[in-house]
């Protein structure tokens, strides 16, 4: 794991071991990296694409949304553009670093990205961490980016937006998805969190309900509130499905277990064939981020097979699925 994955781990750790110790970490020097970071999407983003940070209302009406917004450099004469929102993993998370050559590729794609920097996320200060609704507002935080889209860049062309997330963002795009069957037009979760049920038994259920529920807005654990759980469970929400979807999970996945996602990818094989499309890897360097893994110096992907292999797939499906030419090779 390259010098920028590890320190954006040692960022998201530390957030979640203070919140599992009930501490709150220094915002402060959340704020500072925070800003670090935004710099260094700037610098990253010369003569590839355009970037700005904004900032919109979710539809939850309770707070302001920060969001990256990436547009290719060059303007289109005629017609408009496919877009994607972005969404980045961790619960205590942010835009990290290491999707700097994914958003550059798909920029020069044709693609506009708006990532937002839903509630939770590390780098905006106290209210905004204490916000956390771990499948629940921080849905309509990211869901929102689409009126945003509509609203505030015309180029953008409204019948083919999609959805990409990954770990806890793929929990978040299924989810976006499931509530929202007219609002995107594709989407793809990448090693998702699946079924809260399930992993909280796997994982401890105390442990993990400090790490995404510290303000008990579930009500309890799932044995007193299954029917939460279950809601904020891509697994139990299939049969909501309308749109193409593409999901990659991991043999060897430490965070999100096989066991997790098995369950998602075999009854979507067999309750939605045709707007399902999976893979499963064996054993793909990395694991859990087998494909997000970079050169910090350079920006390149490490190119190991299944990594190329993965991002091909979801380039050639949000090709056919938001009808976007393929780039001349």
């Amino acid at each position: 794991m390259r010098r920028v994955q590890i320190l954006a781990a040692v960022i998201a750790v530390a957030a979640l071991a203070s919140a599992v110790r009930g501490q709150s970490p220094d915002f402060d020097r959340l704020r500072r990296q925070q800003a670090r970071t935004d710099e260094l999407w700037r610098e990253a983003s010369v003569g590839y694409m355009r970037m700005e940070k904004i900032a919109y209302r979710s539809r939850a009406g309770d707070l302001d949304i920060p969001a990256f917004v990436f547009q290719p450099l060059k303007h289109r004469a005629a017609g408009r553009r496919p877009a994607l929102v972005w969404v980045h993993e961790d619960i205590r998370g942010h835009l990290y670093e290491h999707y700097i050559p994914y958003i550059r590729e798909a920029t020069a794609r044709g693609y506009v990205v708006i990532a937002p920097e839903y509630r939770g996320s590390i780098g905006y200060g106290q209210a905004f961490y204490d916000a956390i609704d771990y499948g629940g507002r921080e849905v309509d935080d990211v869901v929102t980016a689409v009126d945003v889209l509509r609203a505030r860049y015309p180029a953008v062309d409204a019948g083919r937006i999609g959805i990409i997330g990954w770990s806890h963002g793929g929990l978040i795009a299924l989810l976006s998805i499931f509530r929202n069957p007219n609002t995107f037009d594709a989407a793809a979760a990448i090693v998702p969190v699946t079924n809260l049920i399930d992993r909280l038994d796997r994982k401890g259920v105390e442990r993990q309900r400090a790490l995404i529920d510290p303000a008990n807005r579930f009500g309890g654990p799932p044995a007193q509130h299954p029917e939460v759980y279950k809601e904020r469970s891509p697994l139990f929400q299939i049969d909501r499905l309308r749109i193409p979807l593409l999901v990659h999970v991991a043999r060897n996945d430490e965070d999100v277990n096989i066991e997790e996602d098995m369950p998602l990818v075999e009854a979507l094989r067999a309750e939605k064939p045709r707007l399902a499309v999976t893979k499963v890897y064996d054993r793909p360097v990395g694991g859990h981020t087998f494909d997000r893994r970079v050169n910090m110096r350079t920006w390149q992907p490490e190119n190991t097979p299944e990594q190329q292999d993965s991002w091909n797939r979801v380039w050639r499906f949000l090709s056919r699925a938001l009808r976007q030419p393929e780039p001349l090779q």
